[in-house]
């Protein structure tokens, strides 16, 4: 074994000066906890140096040399297990690509190895199912991603004792999918259960313990329920704060979630405070075109739109894409995103031309790449129909969001809350071109699923109702216009902050109308 060294104290040299002595000492060949710790390293990154090379290159994100080393190892080969672990290998490296039906069939060479050797439940089988299963969630086929999930789920709980931690990676996983379709419910019951584990099993300020209240917190972010969210993302920092040297990029990760409930709230100077917080940590953790560093700019250009300066949210959006195109394969989800984002502030600009030339090129990007049923295509046929309705072209507006809404009909399940918006999204079209009857038809389709998906209080129901007030309005029934903008302007109230656009609409609506009646 090389030289290694134990820490010991670590002092400041001087208060003035920020240098600090280490003690250092030597350790012997028989030191045990080494032995143990060289051990494990050995047992997580394999177990000869061309396959503890090629982790290590996927670790650091090398993909291409990655590939490349793989490939090469797989020609050399004629051991079964050695195929299948390469295969797999290659299945997690396209995964992280965003090249998910390669990744996919990787996966399932892998599986087929498996499966000529080894009984259906053998416990082996269990990382192979789950890593299948994730790839079927980032390509948006929810169902197949449960499937493969159970299956995982089914042989731990045969193979580990009731507390294993890997139960509790099966469980997360599947309310990843659930919080995915939009049954928050499920998602809750199914974190809740991996984070009683994760409870028995771990320190009380273990950084794993953290991931749990971040899931939470998403949970109830994507269920507008702010406070909540806001609450189980603070214990996840509060341990991330605890455990982790000031620069690691889970306190980034931390930061930008509590950033992200506070964009949602409208409150867009704390929103940016905390976006700001993660990307400095960032800037000094991570290489200048590292992908996460594009998140960091793509959530600041967020918060600017919101706010209406449309040339700053360029400016992020634009340094967001430019890192993506370095970083990223050509068809990379992650560059449609960041497309779809420029469109969006090219169409609140009323540059139609330039939104739609931005959203094309997200939703090419998204056609080359995903299945033909993933929600994120219909995200993309959603957003060109929303250029053609503010240029006044209701057919093809139809059109567009008609193709989005077959998507997520065979996607998503009856009540998820994006079938809402698809509903919303005609019934505006139908609005504007003055079918008053066929606007309310597709409002109330989208407020009934909006009513059973989320809590009473989201803002999303807020909306639906105002816009329903608005068609009332345009019928001339103000009476009954009234009574909606009422009902939104109590739910903003409860929900929002005082200052956010939303509500000041919503008030100033029920005070117009109520000068008609």
């Amino acid at each position: 074994m090389h030289t290694v060294f134990r820490i010991g104290e670590i002092q400041q040299v001087d208060k003035k000066n920020p240098l600090y002595q280490v003690d250092l000492k030597l350790t012997s060949d028989d030191d045990q906890q080494l032995r143990r710790l060289t051990d494990r390293i050995r047992e997580e990154v394999g177990g000869t140096g061309w396959y503890r090379l090629g982790q290590l290159l996927l670790k650091i994100s090398q993909f291409d040399k990655a590939e490349e080393l793989y490939t090469a190892l797989l020609e050399q080969t004629s051991s079964d297990g050695d195929k299948a672990f390469i295969y797999n290998q290659l299945g997690w490296l396209k995964n992280d690509q965003g090249q998910y039906k390669a990744a996919a069939s990787f996966y399932e060479k892998s599986f087929e190895i498996y499966r000529r050797t080894l009984p259906e439940d053998h416990p082996s089988l269990a990382p192979t199912y789950s890593n299948i299963g994730a790839v079927y969630n980032n390509m948006g086929d929810y169902s197949k991603a449960l499937e493969f999930y159970e299956k995982d789920l089914e042989i731990t709980k045969k193979a580990l004792p009731s507390n294993h931690p890997s139960l509790a990676t099966s469980y997360n996983n599947i309310g990843l999918v659930y919080n995915n379709m939009g049954d928050y419910s499920k998602a809750l019951e199914f974190y809740e259960k991996s984070h009683k584990i994760k409870e028995k099993v771990l320190p009380p300020n273990h950084p794993n313990l953290a991931g749990s209240y971040n899931n939470i917190g998403g949970v109830y972010k994507n269920m507008g329920d702010y406070s909540k969210a806001l609450e189980f993302y603070e214990k996840a920092h509060k341990i991330f704060e605890k455990t982790l040297p000031p620069s690691h990029p889970s306190l980034a990760i931390s930061y930008n979630n509590i950033g992200l409930v506070y964009d949602n709230m409208g409150d867009y100077s704390k929103a940016l405070e905390y976006y700001e917080k993660a990307h400095k940590i960032k800037e000094k953790a991570l290489p200048p075109n590292h992908p996460e560093l594009a998140t960091s700019y793509n959530n600041i250009g967020g918060v600017y739109d919101g706010m209406g300066d449309y040339s700053k949210a360029l400016e992020f959006y634009e340094k967001a894409l430019k890192i993506r195109e370095k970083a990223l394969p050509s068809n990379h989800p992650s560059l449609a995103i960041s497309y779809n984002n420029i469109g969006q502030v090219y169409n609140n600009m009323n540059d139609y031309s330039k939104a739609l030339e931005f959203y094309e090129k997200g939703h090419q990007i998204n056609e080359k790449s995903l299945p033909p049923n993933h929600p994120n295509l219909a995200g993309s046929y959603n957003n060109i129909g929303a250029v053609y309705n503010n240029m006044g072209d209701y057919s093809k507006a139809l059109e567009f969001y008609e193709k989005a809404l077959k998507i997520k009909e065979k996607a998503l399940p009856p009540n998820h809350p994006s079938l809402a918006t698809s509903y919303n999204n005609i019934g505006q079209v139908y609005d504007n071109m003055g079918d008053y009857s066929k606007a309310l038809e597709f409002y109330e389709k989208s407020h009934k699923i909006l009513e059973k998906a989320l809590p009473p209080n989201h803002p999303h129901l807020a909306v639906s109702k105002h816009d329903i007030g608005l068609t009332y309005e345009d019928m001339g029934e103000y009476s009954k216009a009234s009574q909606f903008y009422q009902r939104a302007v109590d739910i903003a109230q409860i929900s929002l902050p005082s200052n956010h656009p939303h509500l000041q609409l919503y008030r100033q609506r029920l005070q117009d109308v109520k000068k008609k009646m």
